[in-house]
């Protein structure tokens, strides 16, 4: 356990030395900010631990993280189970979030793909239909980012490949992101 400890706070202080990956989280809390103060979708998916994440995020924006405020216009794509479901049935799921990104965003909306691979063709698939339509991409990953790196205005890309590692280090900036953000806007 002591060791597992260890290798978290060694990855914690390399986050926190990592000044292009704080400035980039920086942008991104200033894009979700911008974007939902003019009550744009963000639009927020992912699949197996990256789809409990995603619905993490959005409880967190449309809920409340620390403080009463009106809800702010945070879809989860990998929430809506019928969509999905009948989708992947008559197509394809891989194009499962990118139908729901055709449906429900707009120009300078976004919409935020996590993937501890970057790999996850339809977490791919929605960031590439966002981009069609003018959104901005935002991509949570582990190292290098895979896939999602050629399709993410801004990646998160934290830097570890072991996707236990991946995801607790998601938390912490997704939560610190939630929580900036509910800060900043004002609505």
């Amino acid at each position: 356990m002591k060791k597992q400890f260890e290798e978290q706070i060694r990855l914690i202080e390399s986050v926190i030395a990592d000044t292009s990956l704080i400035d980039r989280i920086e942008m991104t809390i200033s894009c979700l900010t911008t974007s939902l103060e003019n009550r744009l979708p963000v639009l927020v998916c992912g699949n197996g631990g990256s789809a409990a994440d995603a619905l993490h995020i959005t409880g967190e924006l449309v809920g409340r993280f620390y403080r009463e405020r009106k809800a702010m216009n945070v879809i989860c794509l990998n929430s809506n189970v019928t969509v999905m479901t009948a989708w992947a049935n008559d197509y394809e799921y891989e194009s499962s979030f990118a139908r729901q990104v055709e449906a429900h965003g707009e120009a300078d909306g976004i919409c935020w793909g996590v993937s501890t691979s970057g790999n996850s063709e339809s977490v791919v698939q929605a960031l590439r239909q966002a981009r069609k339509m003018n959104m901005k991409t935002i991509g949570l990953t582990g190292a290098g980012g895979g896939k999602l790196a050629s399709v993410a205005d801004l990646l998160l890309d934290v830097p570890s490949r072991s996707t236990p590692r991946i995801q607790e280090l998601h938390m912490q900036i997704y939560h610190f992101i939630c929580e900036q953000v509910e800060m900043r806007v004002n609505n």
